[in-house]
């Protein structure tokens, strides 16, 4: 009998073993997803895109390409969407138009230092205070301090400083600040109810399309994207719509059922200092030493608040 309790133990350990490194894989691709959609957001910028063209493209194409995915899941498991409908509302809601708006929204009032710091701080700040209240994740000292680390690294990353504020620029910051609160919520909700993450995302992705795309079209008339050049179009139909559309919600659920939501919030944090290395063969620029420096201290607080915190 001791001798199976030992195995199944040991047993245990591997499996919690594996997962951890699956899911710390999972939340290193889906950091860089993030870095990716920034880098060439500001590529498509400097070539004419505006955010909101951007911001179609990515609900645009994203809700086309998992289209299939939510007729199937209709025509398979559609007891399971009606019976949830509420959830996979609250779901939409979190992650889909209104998240989109505040972060795209915002980063027309303050800088890309800004960008930098706010949302990725309150997605991993928010998702250990919600993981505590609505999920019973206790707030451990580890977490704090890795959290704290984080985003420590976030603001050297950044360069930001105090005189950088102004009332605009707090607005934006509100919104970034709303943004990242939504996003954590919706990592909340992913795990609370154990929802797949590919009908998630494909449930997201179309109600973005059916509200955001519809709206672009009624005020802009897609002026902007017909204006765009054919190589500038399909590079971002590539990278915001289907890398970015699909793998960033895909791999930030499969992450949460994975690791947990408290744990899965602090992998954005890593996108800023992706971004500033991915930004050199791109838009060539070359990273600073405190860029690089920032990026260290955000990796170092990030496995040390994941590798000691229980699953939830």
């Amino acid at each position: 009998m001791q001798n199976t309790m030992q195995v199944q133990t040991q047993s245990a350990g591997k499996a919690d073993t594996k997962g951890l490194a699956l899911g710390i894989a999972v939340g290193l691709v889906a950091a860089s997803i993030g870095a990716l959609y920034t880098v060439y957001a500001r590529w498509g910028i400097t070539r004419g895109l505006s955010s909101p063209d951007l911001t179609a493209l990515r609900f645009g194409v994203a809700g086309l390409a998992t289209l299939p995915l939510l007729l199937h899941a209709m025509a398979k498991r559609r007891e399971i969407l009606l019976q949830k409908w509420r959830i996979w509302l609250a779901v939409s809601f979190l992650a889909g138009t209104p998240f989109g708006l505040l972060m795209f929204g915002a980063l027309q009032l303050a800088p890309t230092s800004h960008a930098a710091v706010f949302p990725f701080s309150s997605m991993s700040v928010m998702g250990m205070l919600l993981a505590a209240w609505l999920l019973n994740d206790p707030i451990t000292q580890r977490k704090v301090a890795g959290i704290a680390v984080v985003l420590l690294g976030l603001v050297v990353v950044s360069g930001i400083d105090a005189s950088s504020f102004t009332a605009r620029i707090l607005l934006g910051d509100a919104m970034f600040i709303a943004a990242g609160t939504l996003w954590a919520g919706f990592g909340v909700l992913l795990r609370k109810h154990r929802l797949d993450p590919l009908l998630a995302t494909s449930v997201i992705s179309f109600s973005a399309l059916a509200t955001y795309v519809p709206a672009y079209i009624w005020t802009t008339g897609a002026a902007g994207l017909q204006a765009a050049s054919s190589e500038v179009f399909w590079i971002e139909v590539l990278v915001q719509g289907l890398i970015a559309g699909c793998g960033t919600l895909f791999t930030y659920a499969k992450m949460v059922s994975l690791l947990g939501v408290s744990r899965a919030a602090l992998f954005p944090a890593l996108a800023p200092g992706l971004a500033a290395l991915m930004a050199w063969p791109v838009l060539g620029h070359l990273p600073s030493g405190l860029e690089v420096m920032g990026l260290l201290v955000v990796i170092a607080g990030l496995l040390f608040a994941v590798t000691g915190a229980p699953k939830r």
